[in-house]
């Protein structure tokens, strides 16, 4: 049984490219992504107009059935071409700098629509920037700020709801949220962490906890693996291929 289903799957992916040529100048396509007017209140200026900019590039490369899709914001856009990265067929880029949770609630139709084999989700980093207040903080430009940690936590476990709902068959992988070294945040990233990992057990998604990988002893992200305390350099990219590369390859293995 498990040979004809990848039969199959092999099958859809080979003919794939042909649907997708029909499938281009649909309205049901067209209608799989955000418009203009849709983003999140809690996107600041710059964000709404690359979340607009990125949605463009979605449409004109958009999934394909059955791929494994990265879920995230700028450190997932950062990575450019997971396949190549990975040195696996069918990994997409789903990356948005400066994506919030509220953000990538508002652009899962797409993703569900393409039953995913498997989706992988890094996301919550800038809610909790915009928590922060200008004033106590002059570095951070965002002025439209989410509830609380607990808020974040419970969109990421909406997310994996909404996926699991949409498309059943879609394993899904939460990651938990990288340290930085910005001291005011840490505590913010560990309630949401705790909220991620404590939610695993209601059964929509797997955990995969990349803090524990990238913290230092002080609770900050690891001054080799990153290139301004927030995100990765070379190096850090590196760690999270070598660190996940065993995770997506016993999961086809089982899956197949």
């Amino acid at each position: 049984m498990k040979k004809i289903i990848t039969a199959f799957f092999l099958i859809v992916l080979s003919i794939n490219s042909f649907g997708q040529s029909s499938l281009h100048s649909t309205k049901e396509l067209a209608g799989l992504f955000p418009t203009k007017k849709i983003t999140s209140r809690y996107h600041n200026n710059w964000a709404q107009k690359h979340y607009n900019k990125r949605i463009q590039e979605f449409k004109k490369e958009p999934l394909n059935l059955g791929e494994t899709v990265f879920i995230g914001n700028s450190i997932t856009e950062g990575g450019l071409d997971w396949s190549r990265k990975f040195g696996i067929e069918h990994i997409r880029n789903r990356g948005i700098a400066g994506d919030v949770t509220d953000g990538v609630m508002k652009r899962l139709r797409e993703i569900t629509y393409f039953k995913p084999r498997a989706v992988f989700i890094l996301i919550g980093i800038n809610d909790l920037f915009s928590l922060r207040h200008q004033e106590d903080n002059p570095d951070l430009k965002y002025d439209k700020i989410v509830p609380s940690p607990e808020y974040v936590g419970k969109n990421i476990l909406k997310i994996s709801k909404i996926i699991h709902h949409r498309s059943p068959n879609t394993k899904i992988y939460v990651r938990t949220l990288l340290p930085t070294r910005r001291t005011y945040l840490q505590k913010d990233i560990l309630s949401v962490n705790k909220m991620i990992k404590k939610n695993e057990v209601k059964g929509f998604y797997e955990v995969i906890d990349f803090y524990s990988q990238f913290v230092d002893s002080n609770g900050e992200l690891i001054l080799e693996l990153t290139k301004d305390g927030v995100h990765l350099n070379d190096k850090g990219y590196q760690k999270w291929i070598d660190f996940e590369k065993p995770i997506i390859k016993a999961f086809q293995m089982n899956s197949d």
